[in-house]
């Protein structure tokens, strides 16, 4: 066993337990943790804590500790409980370690010049369906690109399905699964129909927008209606490093998003900023749709300021530097994050020949659970 996982010294200090490692590394476990993750406190086969926090008081603490061939005794002063850990699990779930490391994003930020490579992103088809190394590496490009395409699919309506069951469930919407993206009369969304679309996310005004979504592409030959696509976290990124004014005012103000679908009897109202972040200060999310974009009620004091931040916004995810064009294939399935990377189309013409993609959505939390499962991650 290694070295970091063998214990030279243990003390029990006011309220925690002081381990000294071989590797001179010092772990701090406090007491009411310890007796939180006592091995005994986990379901065998649900694997959810069944402990109660409750049946302990704050003041608890070891009686009696001691370490014999790499396992900690711990004998508790409450309950007449007795907790035993593999040093390895508690090395390894050191949050005095773990909060000293430095984050790395797992993303990948890319622009414009990826055009010239995008053979790096794009996957086969029945290799992801039949593989699952090939899988596990299509899910960790998903992931840190936000952006693949998969190449030779079927063309069959609704085969796109097979794609989402190798990863999970799909997300259900109102616009149904697979949702056709078709040119339509009438229609209720500007996507069915066969003028250009601005580079937007899908579904902003949803508290929780769909993590992914699958473009599956049945036929294209109608004139135009190119396919483009941004990376809004690198465009974020860039604003965070040169236009920190511009950045702060999308991080941190409120805009409207709404939907009035006339085929549904609600109204769909989201107030969120446009570039969210997580508790790491890396990006969350992106909601960015000037179709979905509500009236904007900010107070007085900011809107010439937000307004520019936004339209400032707006044009370096229009802008070539950023953006990528490209054709969509029958057969491609053009798969991204849709809290991350932003698509549009350029107009084609209905008269001209067919257009017609077929569309899911599935939940960014699979495709990460997923991807879990293959690293066999431990929780």
């Amino acid at each position: 066993m290694s070295n970091k996982y063998t214990a030279k010294k243990i003390k029990k200090k006011k309220d925690y337990l002081s381990i000294i490692w071989n590797d001179d590394f010092e772990s701090k476990f406090h007491f009411l943790w310890l007796r939180d993750n006592c091995p005994t406190a986990i379901h065998p086969t649900a694997n959810m804590r069944v402990f109660n926090i409750l049946t302990v008081s704050k003041n608890i603490f070891p009686k009696k500790i001691n370490i014999e061939k790499n396992k900690l005794y711990i004998d508790w002063s409450e309950g007449n409980h007795k907790s035993i850990f593999n040093l390895k699990w508690l090395r390894d779930h050191c949050y005095t370690e773990i909060n000293k490391q430095n984050y790395k994003s797992p993303y990948i930020f890319w622009n414009g010049k990826l055009k010239s490579n995008l053979n790096k992103i794009k996957f086969n088809h029945d290799k992801v369906l039949k593989d699952d190394n090939y899988l596990k590496k299509w899910l960790e490009f998903l992931h840190s690109y936000g952006f693949v395409i998969i190449k030779k699919s079927p063309i069959k309506k609704k085969s796109g399905f097979k794609i989402i069951n190798r990863i999970s469930h799909h997300r259900e919407t109102f616009f149904g699964t697979p949702f056709e993206v078709i040119n339509i009369p009438k229609p209720n969304n500007t996507a069915y129909t066969a003028q250009a679309l601005r580079n937007h996310t899908d579904l902003p005004y949803f508290e929780y927008a769909p993590g992914y979504q699958f473009l599956h592409c049945l036929v294209n030959n109608a004139t135009g209606g190119k396919s483009s696509v941004v990376d809004g976290f690198a465009v974020a990124d860039y604003l965070r490093k040169n236009e920190k004014d511009v950045f702060r005012l999308l991080t941190e103000t409120y805009v409207k998003f709404k939907d009035t679908d006339y085929t549904q009897k609600a109204i769909r109202i989201l107030h969120s900023p446009i570039i969210t972040l997580n508790k790491n200060n890396d990006f969350n999310d992106i909601r960015f749709s000037m179709a979905a974009m509500g009236t904007i009620d900010v107070n007085p004091k900011k809107m010439k300021k937000f307004y520019e931040a936004y339209q400032f916004f707006a044009s370096l995810l229009q802008s070539n530097k950023f953006k990528i064009n490209f054709r969509l294939e029958a057969g491609d399935i053009f798969c991204f994050n849709n809290r991350r990377v932003l698509h549009g189309r350029t107009e084609f013409d209905p008269n001209s020949g067919n257009r017609h993609l077929q569309g899911y959505y599935i939940e960014r939390d699979e495709i990460l659970a997923r991807l879990n499962y293959f690293n066999n991650l431990s929780v």
